[in-house]
């Protein structure tokens, strides 16, 4: 019977479940963060190159 309540009472497995929980919403963030990131830095870079490609450059 002592087995069973303590069984009963035991937490452990709850807690690495909300740890777990925790660390599925962190990754979601960085994932969201690095996607929104990626398109703006794409953005960036293609005008970066678009700019080069008009500058005319005399030959040396």
């Amino acid at each position: 019977m002592n087995t069973v309540a303590r069984f009963v009472n035991d937490e452990s497995g709850a807690t690495a479940i909300e740890y777990g929980l925790i660390a599925a919403l962190i990754a979601v963030g960085i994932i969201v963060a690095a996607t929104a990131l990626g398109g703006s830095l794409s953005g960036l870079f293609n005008g970066i190159s678009s700019r080069l490609d008009t500058v005319d450059i005399p030959d040396a």
